[in-house]
């Protein structure tokens, strides 16, 4: 019995060992070394609730998520945790997509994220080989639009287009054609120009051109990101060294604790301490391809290769804006950044993955004989 539980606890252990130095790298960067810090204090009760969670949710056996019915569920309620926050929710940064529960808030749109995965996970797995019929993207697109239109209108662009690059890069890894694909990038710019001419906030556009020019207002719009450049540029190879960061820790680096906690690091670390973070993402990346592939069914491998692609598009976006190279997206550093909601959902995502890798095989069969028939 205990050999057992040693056995089953090595798996999770694994990924805790891999992500335990990039939370510590966290830590590190958001820590004011000086007096008391409400974000490091509060970060270390995240990342224990979290890693709680994730260790939970590797002992369970989650072959219940390939039912139509659980999906089904779990897609209309967390659509109406989304229309609920019009409602009751709590606007933070012109944005109203937290719920404020007093101590705490929580932020629904990452859970969504998973949510979303899941739902997709489970409509490819049993179409994957009629995938090139146009009207399966359609269909699947259709659940990623109106989570993606939820999100949007709140409105959390970084979110939204986050859940939009989740449902793109599972169709493509589902086998998207060539032709479909052009249609797809053809029809996602009819659809930005009529966003940009219909919908998008100034402040959005201002990002988007910031984006393009970013020195073109460094005091205004692109100030963030001249900030962020220049705490990255600062660091040099080695650099200034942990808590003598003087971007973050004078305020000139806004949002140091979130969206821009790697350039915080990037500017204590030095460019080697950068490079080996990034390195750190990497082995982590391919462990849960890995992981992936070793699935036991067509599910378990889509529900991997889409949380490959959750985390990937995370880090992508995050140290893209962060060196001036993406727009500013709102979009947290995954393990690393300051809050709970993401965290969680990370957590989570690796949790279940892990324990699906409980009853996972060297050979993976099409489909089980228990799954249930689509969505």
């Amino acid at each position: 019995m205990l050999n057992s539980f040693l056995l089953q606890l090595k798996q999770p252990v694994k990924i805790f060992l891999m992500i335990l130095p990039i939370s510590i790298a966290g830590l590190f960067a958001m820590n004011s070394f000086i007096g008391k810090s409400v974000f490091f204090e509060k970060q270390i009760i995240w990342l224990l609730v979290s890693f709680f969670i994730f260790f939970i949710f590797s002992f369970i056996d989650w072959r219940f998520l390939r039912r139509t019915d659980v999906v089904v569920t779990l897609f209309f309620v967390n659509c109406l945790v989304l229309i609920f926050l019009f409602s009751l929710g709590k606007v933070v940064n012109g944005s109203k997509s937290w719920f404020n529960f007093g101590g705490f808030s929580f932020q629904p749109a990452d859970i969504s994220k998973l949510v979303l995965i899941i739902i997709l996970a489970k409509y490819f797995s049993r179409r994957h080989i009629l995938i090139r019929h146009f009207r399966h993207i359609l269909v699947s697109g259709f659940y990623a639009f109106v989570i993606f239109l939820l999100v949007f209108l709140q409105p959390d662009f970084g979110s939204a287009m986050v859940i939009f690059f989740i449902w793109l890069g599972m169709v493509v890894v589902s086998g998207l054609s060539k032709k479909h694909l052009l249609a797809l990038v053809s029809m996602g710019i009819l659809i930005f120009t009529l966003l940009w001419n219909f919908s998008f906030a100034d402040y959005q556009k201002n990002r988007i051109k910031t984006f393009l020019n970013p020195m073109s207002d460094i005091r205004g719009a692109g100030y963030n990101a001249f900030q962020s450049v220049v705490a990255i540029g600062s660091g040099n190879l080695l650099g200034k060294g942990i808590g003598y960061g003087t971007q973050s820790r004078l305020n000139f680096l806004p949002e140091y604790q979130t969206d821009f906690i790697f350039a915080a690091f990037a500017e204590e670390w030095g460019m080697i301490g950068s490079i080996i973070l990034l390195i750190l993402y990497f082995l982590l990346l391919l462990k849960i391809i890995k992981m992936s592939f070793l699935g036991a069914t067509n599910f378990e491998i889509f529900f991997g290769l889409g949380t490959t692609i959750y985390f990937l598009c995370h880090i992508f976006v995050n140290v893209g804006m962060n060196l001036g190279l993406m727009p500013i997206t709102g979009i947290t550093l995954p393990f690393m950044s300051y809050g709970g909601s993401h965290l969680l959902a990370e957590f989570s995502a690796l949790g279940i993955l892990v324990g699906m890798s409980k009853y996972s095989r060297p050979v993976y069969r099409d489909v089980s004989k228990n799954e249930v028939v689509g969505l």
